[in-house]
């Protein structure tokens, strides 16, 4: 369970930084230091989470919806994600999707390089490779998007 929970937790912390902070706290009516909690890895908060209607509101807000991602990745659900209701499609195509992928696969690459070069990962090192894990991982949603687009 501690490991699902440092997930979960570690995705929380996306979700709230992807919205930004200030922008989190208006939105859910929560403090920052209640925020804060949601996300910390300290044992003392070890058993609190963020509540559903929070994440709901907030992934309304983000660019990504992090925590519903992480919630699906956990029961090996494959989720097609359509950006905001009534968006725009995204720019580009099938192309487009694949220079991108192999440029965040890239940096991903150079980060992992960087970080491993020591022998260790820290904390920090790691945050930068989910990070770039989470855009990589974006970058194939919207070349999923495209696909669909293309074959209906």
């Amino acid at each position: 369970m501690a490991d699902i929970g440092t997930y979960l937790k570690k995705h929380t912390e996306a979700l709230v930084k992807d919205v930004g902070i200030e922008s989190a706290c208006q939105i859910t009516g929560k403090s920052k230091a209640t925020l804060g909690r949601y996300y910390s890895e300290n044992t003392e908060h070890a058993d609190r989470f963020i509540p559903v209607d929070a994440v709901a509101k907030l992934e309304g807000a983000s660019s990504f919806p992090h925590v519903t991602s992480a919630l699906a990745d956990l029961k090996n659900i494959t989720l097609s994600y359509s950006g905001t209701p009534g968006a725009v499609t995204r720019p580009g195509g099938v192309n487009t999707d694949v220079i991108a992928l192999s440029r965040r696969f890239a940096q991903l690459m150079s980060e992992y390089q960087d970080a491993i070069a020591d022998g260790i990962i820290t904390v920090n090192e790691a945050k930068r490779l989910l990070r770039e894990t989470v855009l990589l991982q974006q970058v194939l949603i919207d070349m999923k998007l495209h696909l669909e687009e293309e074959s209906a």
